[in-house]
C-alpha cells in the first residue's frame, strides 16, 4: 500500500469544481472526462448489444470463457455515468473472473426518476433468465449508485417471484436516500468527492418527489434482506457513504445473509476504478474477483445469448 498513491488520487479528486450546484450536462460530462481517465484492461471484447430493451455492454476476456455472467450496472448517482464509463471496472472483473458481463445503460434522471432505473435493470436480469441463463450462474455487481441498483434490484427481483442471483458484488454502494448515515457529517471533508450538498442535489434529481423512507430506496435503513444470496460491500474509510454499507451488512447479518464488509482504509469513493495506478484498488477488485469465483459455480460450456436487436463492435 502506497500513501504517495492515494495522496496523488486525492489531490485529483480535490480539483475544484464551479461553485454552486452544477447543471445536468455538466456533470455528465464531468464525469466521463474524469472516467476516460481509468484504465481499461486489454485483454477484453466489448460489444455493444441490447438487454431488456435497454443499450447494454458485452464484456468478454480474450482469454478462455468461463461459465458465469456479470450483470453489472454502473455508478453516476442515477443522473450520470454510462457503460463506458464503467469499463475500467467491468474489465478488470472479466479480465480477472473470466466471466463475461453485461453492462446495463438504464434510464437517468431526472428524466427517467424513480424506478425507472429499477425497472430497466430489472428487466434485464429479466432477459437473461428468459435466454436460459441459470441465475446460479449470475451475479449482480455495480458501484456507487449501481452498487445500490445491484441491492434494489435484487429486492425488487425477489419480490417479482424470480430467482435471485448466486451473489452481489457491490463497490461503495449508495444505499441510504434518508442520507442519516453518521458518516454523512463525520467524513465531510475527508471525502475528497462528495459532500452533503453534492448528494442532496443529485439525489432530489432521482427522487422525483417520491419519499426517500422506502426500501428500495433506503436499503441500508428499511430494507427486509431474507432470503438475498451472499453480498461483497467494499468501501473505504474515507467516504461519506460508509455508513449505507456498514449498516446494511448489519441488516444482512441479522437476516441470516452472508455477507463481507470489506472496508479499505485512506481510499476515496470506488477506489478500485484506479485499478493500475492504486495498489489498494487491485488487491479490492481481486478480492472482488475471488468472491465471485468462489459464488458462482455453473458448469458446461457458457451459452450463446444474442438478444434482440443486438450487434457486433470491435472495442
Amino acid at each position: 500500500m502506497s500513501k504517495q498513491q492515494r495522496a496523488r488520487i486525492d489531490a485529483i479528486l480535490r480539483r475544484p469544481w464551479p461553485e454552486g450546484p452544477r447543471s445536468v450536462e455538466a456533470l455528465r460530462a464531468g464525469f466521463t472526462a474524469l472516467m476516460a481517465q481509468m484504465i481499461v484492461p486489454d485483454a477484453v471484447r466489448v460489444t455493444p448489444t441490447t438487454l431488456g430493451d435497454r443499450p447494454a455492454l458485452h464484456v468478454e476476456p480474450d482469454e478462455e470463457r468461463r461459465a458465469g455472467t456479470i450483470l453489472y450496472f454502473h455508478g453516476g448517482g442515477w443522473v450520470f455515468g454510462s457503460p463506458e464509463t464503467a469499463l475500467s471496472l467491468t474489465g478488470n472483473l472479466v479480465v480477472r473472473t473470466g466471466f463475461a458481463a453485461y453492462s446495463v445503460d438504464y434510464r437517468l434522471a431526472p428524466e427517467h426518476p424513480f424506478p425507472a432505473a429499477i425497472d430497466d435493470s430489472v428487466s434485464a436480469y429479466r432477459a437473461l433468465l428468459d435466454s436460459g441463463e441459470d441465475p446460479s450462474a449470475i451475479a449482480f455487481a455495480g458501484d456507487s449508485a449501481g452498487g445500490g441498483l445491484a441491492v434494489t434490484t435484487c429486492l425488487a427481483a425477489r419480490d417479482a417471484g424470480l430467482p435471485l442471483p448466486a451473489a452481489i458484488v457491490a463497490f461503495s454502494p449508495g444505499l441510504d436516500a434518508t442520507r442519516t448515515g453518521e458518516s454523512m457529517d463525520t467524513k465531510e471533508g475527508i471525502d475528497p468527492i462528495f459532500t452533503r450538498e453534492a448528494l442532496e442535489h443529485t439525489g432530489a434529481m432521482y427522487l422525483g418527489g417520491a419519499d426517500p423512507r422506502q426500501p428500495l430506496l433506503s436499503p441500508a435503513v428499511l430494507a427486509d434482506l431474507t432470503g438475498f444470496p451472499p453480498m461483497l460491500l467494499q468501501v473505504g474509510t474515507n467516504e461519506v457513504l460508509l455508513d449505507d454499507s456498514t449498516r446494511l451488512a448489519a441488516r444482512a447479518r441479522a437476516a441470516g445473509v452472508d455477507v463481507i464488509l470489506d472496508v479499505t482504509a485512506g481510499v476515496p469513493h470506488v477506489f478500485q476504478s484506479f485499478a493500475g495506478v492504486l495498489d489498494e484498488a487491485d488487491e479490492a477488485l481481486d478480492r472482488a474477483a475471488f468472491f465471485l469465483g468462489q459464488r458462482i459455480r455453473a458448469g458446461g460450456v457458457p451459452r450463446a445469448f444474442s438478444p434482440a436487436g443486438s450487434r457486433s463492435a470491435g472495442s
